[in-house]
């Protein structure tokens, strides 16, 4: 084989090797509108691609005992089969999504299921032409077998890690999930073509041509349907939608969904409307706390739709209220769509909220509010006692962490470890939740408060909505046949968030 012929194959290893890790990023953005970003679902995305890499290798290894000239042709075949499974998986997605979703066999098995219909043949078909190309480049240079292995290992492992840092931080970001999608059909109908040519097979090569026709005229017939996406606008970090809620509420509201997930519903005319229930908790508890005190300092570890320091610039407008939302693409739909207009006494800083905190003044906040969510869990980094500790020292001597946890509503790990956790640190802790939820099975929404000194009320009442009440709990009412020895402190060192709230995530959506 020619040089050119010998580069033509090295070029094509780096270049599979790279589209078949832009496929698993990309299959982790097209999947989190339908069922959020969380380990379970990382989990049974890598473990799908893996598999159909897996099955792919065994299968090539096997195809690549043909002749030259038929291992050519069966890689254009493949490469052409490959880019009409990755054309169809937008539409894929929508018929199984809804159907998977809705048969109750819990969440990580859906996604399981899934991730397996959409990646798990275009993985397989990606992944079978490397054996094939390995063994033809080996064949081209016989005395130079373990040098020409090297380089097919590095050349594959190269082409990964490019891939990986091309969708994370080029393609999704610039682009999206369904034009970067289009991209990777586009490369492996232009691979597959090639080799067809090259293999100078007639029959092989007509096959080939024809299913990358079909798939083309099928992606122009559709191309509305290909390129729909989910979402208004897609960040680094988030599927981001904006849904009319008006129909919830008495008047013009709007709600914010990251991946699957609400983040706030604003209401157009009243910012200190607050229509979800543990929002106006806190705004209540934090009323209770600092009654005629309109210098309020607050800091906020994430932004979402703004709903609160929206709020509180009304409500406190000789305060300070500083938001740490890492995600710009956030605030900027926050502003574009729900109307959030940024004032002076708000400051936005999109950071880390943990390395952001440590620039505020120690002793200088009064409120700090946890409400940063991944899925339904919390980053990790953010639960911890020595995370607790830097909110402590952040705080001033009357001045109360008031954080929000999604949980089981009957023996809640994740809660009951996160409250273990800050008694370490602060006197008082609370439980509270909203009554009217309370009776119902599933998950549930609480709230911990931390300070200095309880709420002096057992039971507080909505300003806002009839009936609406929330009450301080103890943790007895909640545990079941938990014990504090059966839920960790949270540390730098070991806080397993996903699997303290893995009952929750098994439960159907």
């Amino acid at each position: 084989m020619t040089l050119p012929g010998r580069i033509a194959l090295a070029a094509t290893l780096f270049a599979t090797s790279a589209l078949g890790l832009i496929l698993e990023i990309v299959a982790a953005r097209l999947i989190a509108p339908y069922v959020g970003m969380s380990i379970y679902t990382w989990t049974a995305i890598i473990a799908t691609v893996l598999a159909g890499m897996s099955a792919g290798h065994w299968i090539g290894g096997r195809l690549a005992e043909r002749p030259d000239r038929q291992g050519l042709s069966i890689i254009g075949l493949m490469l052409a089969l490959a880019t009409v499974n990755v054309v169809v998986i937008p539409l894929l997605l929508r018929w199984a999504a809804p159907v998977l979703l809705a048969s109750q066999v819990g969440v990580v098995t859906a996604v399981t299921a899934l991730t397996a219909v959409l990646f798990f043949v275009p993985s397989l078909l990606i992944a079978g032409v490397t054996p094939i190309i390995t063994r033809i480049a080996i064949d081209a240079e016989p005395g130079r077998r373990g040098i020409v292995i090297g380089r097919m290992f590095a050349l594959g492992a190269g082409g990964a890690i490019i891939g990986t840092l091309a969708a994370g931080f080029v393609f999704i970001s610039w682009i999206g999930s369904q034009g970067t999608l289009i991209s990777v059909a586009a490369l492996l109908g232009l691979m597959a073509v090639g080799f067809a040519v090259w293999a100078r097979q007639f029959r092989s090569a007509q096959l080939a041509m024809l299913v990358i026709v079909a798939a083309g005229a099928f992606a122009a017939f559709r191309v509305d349907a290909l390129l729909a996406s989910a979402c208004d606008a897609e960040s680094r970090y988030y599927c981001i939608r904006v849904l009319d809620f008006s129909a919830e509420t008495d008047g013009p509201s709007r709600l914010m969904v990251l991946d699957h997930m609400g983040h706030g519903i604003n209401d157009r005319d009243d910012p200190t409307r607050l229509h979800s229930s543990y929002v106006e908790l806190t705004d209540r508890m934090i009323d209770i706390r600092f009654r005629g005190k309109a210098d309020l300092r607050s800091y906020f570890i994430g932004g979402g739709a703004y709903t609160l320091p929206r709020a509180w610039s009304v409500t406190y407008p000789q305060g300070t209220h500083v938001v740490a939302e890492i995600d710009p693409a956030v605030t900027a739909i926050a502003r574009d769509m729900m109307w959030f207009e940024p004032t002076p006494v708000i400051r936005i800083a999109h950071a880390d909220a943990r390395v952001q905190l440590r620039q505020m003044q120690d002793g200088a906040l009064d409120v700090v509010v946890g409400d940063a969510f991944h899925d339904i869990s919390v980053p990790q980094h953010l639960v911890t006692q020595e995370f607790a500790q830097e909110i402590r020292t952040k705080l001033k001597p009357d001045g109360v962490y008031v954080m929000t946890v999604i949980d089981a509503a009957r023996e809640p790990r994740f809660m009951l470890a996160m409250l273990k956790t800050l008694r370490e640190v602060f006197p008082v802790v609370e439980i509270w939740v909203d009554v009217q939820q309370m009776g119902g099975g599933g998950r549930l929404t609480y709230l911990l408060s931390a300070s200095a000194v309880p709420v002096p009320a057992p039971v507080l009442e909505s300003r806002q909505n009839a009936g609406r009440q929330w009450q301080r709990v103890n943790p007895g009412a909640v545990a079941g046949s938990l014990s504090p020895e059966d839920v960790p402190v949270l540390t730098d060192d070991l806080a397993p968030v996903d699997r303290l709230i893995g009952v929750v995530a098994e439960q159907a959506r």
